[in-house]
This record gives C-alpha cells, sequence and structure tokens, in this order.
C-alpha cells in the first residue's frame, strides 16, 4: 500500500480527502511543484478505490512525442500507417476497469486533447484506423505542475477538458511549506537507502538536520531523496551522516530573462559562448537543445529555465522539425 511521509496538517488534510474521493468515479487533477509526489498521491488514490485490483496504467505526456503519444493512448489498427504491421491496443485499453494516470497533461498537443475529452465524454476509444470505437471504463487522474486555468487562458489547453478534469483538485504543497516534514522524510530515505545499499547508518545528525531544514529545496521532495542517497553513501560505515555528508547543488536557471518573443541576444552569448561566423539563430537554437537535453526531454521544465512559455518552445521546435532536427 502506497504510504505518504507527512506529518504536516495540510498534506494529512489532503490524503485524507484523497481517500475519500476514491470511491467515486469522478475524474481528478492533481497540481503542484515537480518533485512533490503528485505520482505517489495518484497511486494513493487508486489503492483506495474500488479499482484498487484492476490495472494502474501512467503515461508522461513530456516524454513521448507529439506523433507518438496518440498511438500510445488510442491504440491503432494494423495498416493505419505505415510500420503498423499489426494491430496495438493503447493504453485506454490496457487500463479499461482501472485507472488511466496522464502525467504532465498540460504538455499534451491541444489536438490530442479534443480526442481525450470525447474519450471522457463517451466511455469509448477510437483506435488510429479503427473502423467502430470501443468502449472503456477507465478512472482519470491528472497531473500537472502548471496552473491549468492560466494555460487555459493562454490558449493552450482546452477550457472544456480544463472544467472535466477539474472535477476534484488536489494541489500538493512544495517540501518549503510543509513544516518538519523535511527531518522526517530525510530519515525515511535514510533508512531505505542505508537497507539497499547494505550500510549501516546510525541516524542523521541534528547538525545535518538542521542544514536540510534550511535549504529550500526547489525540487521538492525528489531532490531531497538524491541528497540523501548521495548522504548515505559517503557517511563512515556505522556512524551518523553529517553535514559534510550533504551535497546540495544549488542551481540558477540556465537563462534568467524572458525570452518572449526571441532571445536576448546578449543572454545567448554569455549562456553559450559566441565565436565567429555563429548566427544569433544558430545560438538560440544551441541554447534551446541543450536546455531541452538538460531537462531530458521535458517541455515544461525545459520553458521555465529559458523564461519563455510553452507556446513559445513548440514553435521552436517545430521550426526545428521542418528543417530536418528530431526533436
Amino acid at each position: 500500500m502506497t504510504e505518504i511521509i507527512t506529518g504536516d496538517r495540510r498534506m494529512k488534510d489532503l490524503i485524507q480527502l484523497a481517500r475519500t474521493v476514491a470511491q467515486s468515479k469522478a475524474t481528478i487533477l492533481i497540481q503542484g511543484e515537480s518533485g512533490t509526489g503528485k505520482e505517489l498521491m495518484a497511486a494513493l488514490v487508486h489503492e483506495s478505490s474500488s479499482r484498487a485490483s484492476k490495472p494502474f496504467v501512467a503515461i508522461n505526456c513530456a516524454a513521448i512525442p507529439e506523433n507518438l503519444l496518440e498511438s500510445e493512448l488510442f491504440g491503432y489498427e494494423r495498416g493505419a500507417f505505415t510500420g503498423a504491421v499489426n494491430s496495438k491496443a493503447g493504453k485506454f485499453e490496457f487500463a479499461n476497469g482501472g485507472t488511466l494516470f496522464l502525467d504532465e497533461i498540460s504538455e499534451m498537443d491541444i489536438r490530442l486533447q479534443a480526442k481525450l475529452l470525447r474519450v471522457i465524454q463517451e466511455g469509448e476509444v477510437d483506435r488510429i484506423g479503427g473502423r467502430k470505437p470501443i468502449a472503456v471504463d477507465v478512472r482519470i487522474i491528472a497531473t500537472t505542475n502548471r496552473n491549468l486555468a492560466d494555460c487555459v487562458r493562454e490558449g493552450s489547453f482546452r477550457e472544456d477538458l480544463f472544467y472535466r478534469l477539474n472535477v476534484v483538485n488536489l494541489t500538493l504543497p512544495p517540501l518549503r511549506e510543509r513544516t518538519g516534514d523535511v527531518s522526517l522524510i530525510a530519515r525515511h530515505f535514510a533508512e531505505i537507502f542505508a537497507k539497499k545499499n547494505n550500510r549501516r547508518i546510525a541516524g542523521i545528525s541534528p547538525d545535518s538536520l538542521a542544514v536540510l531544514e534550511a535549504h529550500t529545496w526547489n525540487g521538492n521532495i525528489r531532490e531531497l531523496e538524491n541528497v540523501i542517497e548521495g548522504s548515505v553513501l559517503t557517511c563512515v560505515d556505522g556512524a551518523m551522516i553529517q553535514p559534510a555528508n550533504i551535497r546540495i547543488e544549488y542551481r540558477r536557471p540556465l537563462i534568467s530573462k524572458s525570452i518572449e518573443p526571441q532571445l536576448d541576444s546578449a543572454v545567448l552569448l554569455d549562456a553559450s559562448g559566441w565565436t565567429p561566423g555563429r548566427t544569433l539563430d544558430q545560438i538560440e537554437k544551441n541554447v534551446i537543445l541543450d536546455a531541452l537535453k538538460h531537462h531530458e526531454g521535458n517541455r515544461t521544465h525545459t520553458a521555465r529555465a529559458l523564461g519563455i512559455s510553452i507556446r513559445t518552445l513548440r514553435n521552436k521546435l517545430a521550426d526545428y522539425r521542418r528543417d530536418g532536427l528530431n526533436v
């Protein structure tokens, strides 16, 4: 059973609400910064529902290229397109009777949003190249680290789909706002990684806990998890984790200035380094592609680091694809 480690009253109230609404058939939207535990909360909802014995199928809408996401979600029939030598069921069919977890729903192309809306409304899915719809009984839990209401206003997210998804809203607070949870979760991770790596750790020293509590944790629980794993591995066997074992990386965004509608040339030169023969467009492209690689293809994180909207990033990548780049 999924366990969320917390002593924070706000988080406890959210967990109780999640368990209560899990008994319904309502679609659930989970919002919060990256690393706050949205997938963990989604799993908790599924396990607390009458669908617990059925599949929990997850898909990251930001990690799959737009041209592949449709076939992954809805499936396709043999011959539907070049390379479709066999029919394939989509995630909706695999999740039938259970829960479909749509991670980073804000990254879904607006055309696919319309198709998703139809599945929610009609309870049936159309495979690519299919001749008749297939009935599915799926509970949808969607997550986003963006404010979907803002996305609606920007025109990057359908308003009707937003209201369909936002039946129940669970907004997770960042770790820096969860009173006392940093130390609690740090101890939990220390036990896990000590056992996983066959290490004897006597605990985390008070000075170390003070260091952890003082950090802002922009990466939230995921960042804390990584720091504690490294601390366990560098700690003297049998001793307590000391401040010297805690290696916290302080990162600045790749580009801090706004680049709407185009990147600032001075910032670009500072970020990438100009050499004779390189044009501003080439430097801009390198910065964007480097940022995309750094964030492992996550467009939301890339756009935020660059200080641009997700729409601007999509337009830039579309231009690069027309030039023959596979992005």
